[in-house]
């Protein structure tokens, strides 16, 4: 049984976002993924016209004829939701968690793919796979997903990227539109990364909140690393300490962008001050003009 806040937060979470699909989303997830994937039909024997890139080589070599390859335009498309439920996940000091963050953009995209008849799947993730919940449809379907994501209780507390991305790929069989929803702070997933992303359109969504990206100056302070354990003692009202930390988050995120960049991987960037519905609309607006 549920707690009732956790209903509650179910419940408005549904409400708001539901408003939202209904007034903005909708037309712009439809524009920017609707017709975008290919599925394979059939091979055929060459006909003049045909595009030479089509030709199905291992079968023109058996045949001793040329033959290619034919595609259908799919119609329904599957969006997988890979969350990230790490310890660094529960953290925030404005609005929410980074965990509330990530179910509630999570619902958006979840409602947006229901109202076009797609599938949605959820894949959640810390060290180990905590969760998987096979794609489906509907409303109903999609409140199990949200009520997951807020109310899973992980047994990991670390972060294994790589894992979920290899467990991705070997239960899809087809291409899906999948958003891994995590703040990245991991290592050793680069090359899965990338082969992710040329068996998938995969799409990052990386949350972060204010106190992560620079310290207050606040005197001496006890800082605990919500996914190792380790504890240590800083002075913040030290400014060179400050800086060092500020210029370390600055590299990581610059290290974190320009690997999604010379991947040709697409990032949304929300945080846990700001209203992340500008942030997916520059999104869509992007993806959309580079379609055209």
């Amino acid at each position: 049984m549920l707690p009732k806040e956790i209903i509650k937060k179910i419940q408005r979470i549904q409400i708001r976002t539901n408003r939202m699909v209904s007034d903005v989303f909708s037309g712009e997830y439809q524009s920017v993924f609707k017709g975008r994937g290919m599925e394979f039909d059939e091979v055929r024997e060459y006909q003049p016209g045909d595009e030479v890139r089509d030709i199905d080589w291992n079968v023109t070599a058996r045949m001793g004829h040329p033959y290619v390859k034919k595609f259908v335009e799919e119609r329904e498309l599957t969006v997988m939701l890979l969350v990230d439920a790490s310890g660094s996940s529960r953290f925030g000091t404005r609005n929410q968690f980074k965990s509330e963050l990530a179910a509630e953009l999570c619902a958006v995209l979840a409602f947006s793919a229901i109202r076009n008849k797609d599938k949605v799947g959820l894949i959640i993730f810390t060290d180990t796979i905590e969760k998987f919940v096979p794609p489906g449809k509907g409303s109903r379907h999609v409140l199990r997903v949200i009520r997951e994501i807020l109310y899973f209780q992980p047994r990991g507390e670390k972060t294994d990227i790589s894992l979920a991305l290899d467990y991705l790929n070997r239960v899809t069989r087809r291409r899906t539109v999948t958003f891994l929803v995590s703040d990245f702070q991991a290592t050793g997933y680069e090359k899965i990364l990338r082969i992710t992303n040329k068996r998938h359109d995969l799409i990052a969504v990386r949350t972060t909140d204010p106190r992560e990206e620079e310290l207050p100056p606040v005197g001496f302070v006890r800082l605990r690393d919500a996914e190792t354990g380790g504890e240590i003692t800083v002075d913040t009202s030290d400014p060179d300490l400050r800086e060092r930390y500020r210029r370390g988050r600055r590299e990581e995120k610059e290290a974190i962008l320009k690997l999604f960049r010379s991947s040709d991987i697409d990032c949304i960037e929300v945080s846990t001050d700001k209203p992340y519905v500008t942030a997916l609309m520059r999104f869509f607006k992007e993806r959309e003009k580079r379609f055209r």
